[in-house]
């Protein structure tokens, strides 16, 4: 059977002592084998990369961005490949799988213009014959760890900027769906990456306690569940290391009665259960206000859920496909059954849907629940699965305290044709990125993304503008060149 290894110093290297097994979420069997990297492997990786550091700290600016519009047409020609290894081992239909391609790519794009970004500020004559200028340089060695749900697009959050700032990256990729991840790294070496500048070890915690603890490593970035979120911090903290580390959500969307109903319903469809619901955006609560525009709402979503289609990634009429694993599954599952065992009504039924032909995949269906209340299990936590909530309130500033007090505050939306509603709702709500009749107000590459409250640990967040700051530290760099023969006298003031 395959077995998926490791890119360390531009080589493939197996280390298969340890190995996992790689589902196709869609048939339920064993696709291939994931190599597990050492303490010794991880090591090894970071020892090429601190190798690599100083030689491409020192590379101009301009070759480092020729790099990244060499990485970016790679990409794109082989953009079919790529969506077909996603689909292969995540379940993602080719159509989303595109999507979060093309985000990617978005990415790099942003990148290939690192020398304006890196330009830094100058100020001439701040004292009599002073100069005074400030340089953004990169950090060393520096680590990326990436979750299931998007094996091509979040390490692209990371690297590309990483990489072009100067620095030399460690990137440890889901163990679940690495074989993308592993490919779209191969290309960056094609585009022309020297050596050791970017590494790839799959692993699990064993190899991501590595990245947190070795000296070497001067800052980590992690997207994941808040439970490991809070973990990486933690730790990578402790051993003085820069850290943002992106944790989970729980994403209303308020429907006031003033909506376009029907756009809200065809919006909230593609938002709720694209990807399986497997999206830390993914719109998981519509939050209702008056039972009028509630009671329309789950008429119209019930109709229109009829219509979709579930099934494998082979076949991209499918809406969406399955979920990641069989533990997942049928936790999905259970936080339906708690649901309806809490007294919320299940409108439309996901729960073990039959796919011909895929009888033993990991599926879940389209699930809508109505009548939730802020109490229930399913309510507090992140399903991660196709299954949109619908919780009833009277007014918008009741559904807006909902919002505010929940632990997480990562995406929000609100549906209305009300201009003054809209500009309350995005001032006032404790929410990190909102969308005015957008369900998933993912930024563009050059804005930056990441929640509020629990869905972000760390001060900066991931791509865009913060990615420069992070992935680099400020020089302030101050001159002077006294006239021939001046010789100044010794003062002890404060310089002013």
């Amino acid at each position: 059977m395959n077995t998926v290894g490791h890119l360390i110093n531009g080589q493939h290297r197996p280390d298969a002592t340890r190995t996992q097994d790689i589902y196709n979420p869609a048939t339920g069997k064993v696709s291939k084998q994931v190599a597990l990297a050492s303490k010794e492997t991880v090591e090894e990786a970071i020892t090429a990369a601190q190798a690599a550091y100083p030689a491409w700290r020192n590379t101009p600016v301009g070759k480092r961005a020729a790099v990244m519009f060499r990485f970016k047409a790679l990409l794109e020609q082989n953009a079919d490949k790529i969506c077909q290894m996603i689909g292969e081992e995540h379940g993602k239909i080719s159509h989303d799988a595109a999507g979060e391609l093309q985000r990617g790519i978005e990415n790099v794009e942003y990148a290939c213009g690192i020398a304006e970004l890196l330009k830094g500020e100058h100020s001439k004559n701040v004292g009599p014959n002073i100069d005074s200028w400030s340089e953004f340089q990169p950090l060393g060695v520096v680590a990326g760890i990436t979750p299931f749900n998007f094996p091509a697009m979040v390490p692209l959050w990371m690297y590309p900027m990483a990489i072009a700032c100067g620095n030399t990256f460690i990137l440890k990729p889901s163990e679940r769906d690495p074989s993308s991840t592993l490919y779209i790294a191969e290309l960056l070496q094609e585009a022309g990456l020297p050596d050791g500048v970017m590494n790839v070890v799959n692993g699990d915690k064993e190899a991501v306690d590595v990245l947190l603890t070795d000296k070497r490593i001067q800052a980590v970035s992690f997207v994941g569940s808040t439970a490991i979120a809070e973990y990486i911090y933690e730790t990578a903290n402790k051993n003085g290391k820069r850290c943002q580390a992106l944790g989970g959500a729980k994403n209303h969307a308020i429907v006031m009665p003033d909506a376009d109903m029907d756009n809200a319903v065809n919006q909230l469809l593609g938002a709720a259960f694209g990807s399986s619901g497997e999206r830390c955006m993914a719109l998981s609560v519509a939050v209702a206000v008056g039972d009028t525009a509630a009671d329309a709402l789950v008429s119209k979503m019930t109709v229109a859920m009829q219509s979709l289609n579930v099934g494998a990634a082979t076949d991209s009429n499918n809406d969406f496909g399955p979920v990641i694993t069989r533990q997942h599954q049928l936790k999905v599952n259970g936080y339906i059954d708690s649901a309806e065992k809490d007294g919320a009504r299940i409108v439309v039924d996901g729960r073990n849907p039959q796919i011909a032909g895929f009888e033993e995949g990991f599926f879940v269906g389209a699930t809508l629940i109505d009548a939730v209340t802020p109490e229930m299990v399913s309510y507090k936590e992140e399903i991660f699965g196709p299954v949109l909530q619908v919780v009833r309130v009277n007014t918008m500033d009741e559904a807006m305290q909902l919002i505010n007090d929940h632990e997480y505050g990562n995406g929000t939306c609100i549906f209305t044709r009300d201009g003054e509603a809209a500009r309350y709702f995005a001032d006032n709500i404790l929410v990190g990125m909102v969308g005015i009749n957008v369900p998933l107000p993912v930024p563009v590459s050059y804005h930056s993304f990441g929640g509020w409250k629990r869905s972000l640990f760390g001060d900066l967040h991931a791509y865009g503008p913060d990615a420069v700051r992070f992935y680099t530290k400020r020089k302030t760099i101050t001159q002077r060149w006294p006239s021939s023969g001046v010789r100044e006298g010794v003062s002890f003031a404060f310089p002013s």
